[in-house]
């Protein structure tokens, strides 16, 4: 029968880890003691592996891990045991021949592991913490109170009409007022009704479920009256009806009490992290904003040859073809930085003369600049 590898790529690496062998490897490379793994794997009996490569015992305990992983991360999705069981062999051998090629004494792989070691240790202390510290059913009540259970909320049901404009919302309250059915006037004339021809029904809603203006609207209107004036939102212009009103339910406690835990958990999380670095000593040793580049300026003053942007741009400006600064140009002006001429000079100057055409007169890069080295540093032409 032919094997493949099974494509389980929602699983992570720390599965990998669970592969332990009948004698252990020692520890590889060293890591900083605060988050160094044990120098040891557990020894694998015969009797708890599901199978043995080269020597080298796969866990059951693996393989169990394996399955709930798919199981969670998949959405319930399943593979066969023995397409799972070749998987971790396959696993297995590439490991194998990882450690026989050294792989993982290379100091990119030992950086990666130390990472991922650190990694899951903020996994497992967070984990730890929650054990310790689980939220109660009476914090998980507290909250269901204060968010849920008691809140005096009212529930609307009501209908409106939809139209671009101020002035047809307003022909249409018009026709209301004269007897027209609310439901007919709204399948006729509605944008939200013309094609589902429901008669503008929004049925129950929470207050908050609508944009401000509406909601607002619908609350101050008496149960079978409609709005007498437009509402106007980001959609258009509201005739609002409402049909009906009631306090609103809310949902049981034990309906929503799985819902609340993971906010309180990360609260408690939250807490404990903030805690822990208000008491620590820590000092940051980088700069928190970064630092502007010094101005070319600057450079120049302090002695350093500098071809500054701003002449570069002028010098191309100036020359008719707009081809790149020639290199005598650039050795004149990075000698008269380096000499303690103010950058601000050597530009002006190039301000002040004239555009030659380049084409015409090739061997004259540097005549249009009319700068002139000192004569202690020779003649330039």
């Amino acid at each position: 029968m032919k094997k493949t590898i099974v494509p389980l790529l929602i699983v992570g690496t720390a599965l990998i880890a669970g592969c332990n062998q009948d004698k252990a490897p020692a520890a590889v490379g060293s890591a900083p003691a605060a988050t160094s793994a044990p120098a040891t794997a557990a020894v694998v009996d015969k009797a708890d592996a599901v199978a043995v490569v080269n020597g080298q015992y796969i866990a059951k305990s693996t393989l169990a891990d394996l399955e709930k992983e798919i199981a969670v991360r998949g959405q319930g999705q399943t593979f066969p045991k023995e397409k799972l069981i070749e998987e971790l062999v396959q696993r297995q051998l590439l490991i194998q021949d990882a450690l026989q090629k050294k792989l993982d004494q290379s100091p990119e792989v030992l950086t990666q592991l130390e990472a991922a070691n650190n990694t899951f240790l903020t996994q497992v202390d967070l984990q730890n913490f929650l054990k310790t510290n689980p939220v109660t059913d009476a914090e998980l009540k507290a909250e269901y109170d204060s968010k849920v259970g008691g809140t005096n909320a009212t529930e609307y049901k009501a209908s409106h009409i939809l139209v671009k404009e101020e002035a047809e919302a307003k022909k249409l309250i018009a026709e209301l007022d004269k007897g027209a059915k609310f439901a007919d006037v709204a399948n006729k004339n509605s944008l939200d009704a013309k094609e589902s021809q429901n008669g503008g029904e929004l049925g129950w809603f929470a207050a908050g479920q609508m944009v401000e203006p509406f909601s607002e609207a619908v609350a101050k209107l008496e149960k079978g009256k409609y709005s007498k004036e437009p509402v106007k939102t980001q959609f258009g212009y509201h005739i609002i009806f409402r049909e009906d009103s009631r306090a609103q339910t809310p949902p049981p406690f034990d309906a929503v009490k799985e819902q609340l835990k993971p906010l309180l958990e990360r609260k408690k999380v939250q807490k404990m992290v903030e805690d822990m670095r208000k008491q620590a000593k820590v000092e940051i040793l980088v700069p928190l904003v970064d630092e502007k580049p010094k101005a070319a300026t600057d450079k120049a003053a302090a002695g350093e040859p500098v071809v500054v942007e701003e002449a570069a741009a002028v010098i191309a400006e100036k020359t008719a073809d707009g081809k790149t600064v020639a290199k005598e140009v650039v050795d004149v002006v990075e000698e008269k930085t380096a000499d303690g001429k103010p950058v601000a000079e050597i530009v002006e100057v190039i301000k002040e003369t004239p555009a030659t055409d380049k084409a015409a007169e090739p061997e004259k890069h540097h005549d249009t600049l009319n700068v002139k080295p000192d004569a202690k540093k020779g003649d330039k032409k």
